[in-house]
């Protein structure tokens, strides 16, 4: 049988019941995309690639309760997500948010609206590593929404479906996260540029 031309729902099917292939498939299907995901929560390519493989066999122990209210993708985005969580809490046990640390004062940098474009041709160069040093500076709630809906550039109600959020709570999450990133970018050059005055004087 033919794996590569099935839906994902004919593989879970068949997967459930028993065909170990078909979800050999599902796994080739998603594996780089669980990767990147994971990758873009913890910045780390050993922790990524542990994340990834907990989470397809946390999804290949589950998948005999699987049901097909939501769709795969969306259930495994979910459990890479929580899985790739797992890792950054471990990691980050006394980590300070970008919110906590915010400027009191000094106007936010006037980006465009991210959800125009994917972030990717927006960001460059050092404006692309400082963006990296904030997102990793996001408490977890905002973060986790903004890698989802600005970096995995799903939708508002996948990214609503996997948190188990509503759609309104993950919009306002994702403003505050792009608030606080600009604010980020607008103390990271301001510090730059007072740096290079210094160091030419």
């Amino acid at each position: 049988m033919n794996y590569t031309m099935e839906l994902d729902k004919d593989l879970v099917r068949l997967a459930q019941d028993g065909e170990t292939r078909a979800f050999d498939e599902l796994v080739h299907r998603y594996s780089s995309k669980v990767y990147r995901l994971a990758f873009k929560i913890l910045h780390h390519e050993e922790d990524a690639a542990e994340a990834a493989q907990d989470a397809f066999l946390s999804a290949f122990r589950g998948l005999p309760n699987f049901k097909s209210q939501s769709t795969f993708s969306t259930w495994l985005y979910r459990i890479a997500t929580n899985a790739s969580l797992m890792r950054y809490r471990k990691r980050r046990a006394n980590h300070v948010s970008l919110e906590q640390s915010q400027m009191e004062d000094g106007e936010p940098l006037e980006l465009p609206d991210w959800s125009a474009q994917p972030l990717d041709e927006l960001l460059t160069g050092e404006t692309r590593d400082a963006m990296r040093e904030g997102v990793e500076k996001l408490p977890e709630d905002l973060r986790t929404v903004f890698v989802l809906r600005d970096l995995q550039e799903l939708s508002n109600a996948d990214v609503a479906e996997i948190l188990h959020l509503s759609v309104a709570a993950v919009k306002s999450r994702l403003h505050r996260a792009r608030l606080s990133l600009r604010s980020w970018l607008n103390r990271y050059f301001a510090e730059r540029i007072t740096t290079a005055g210094q160091l030419v004087a």
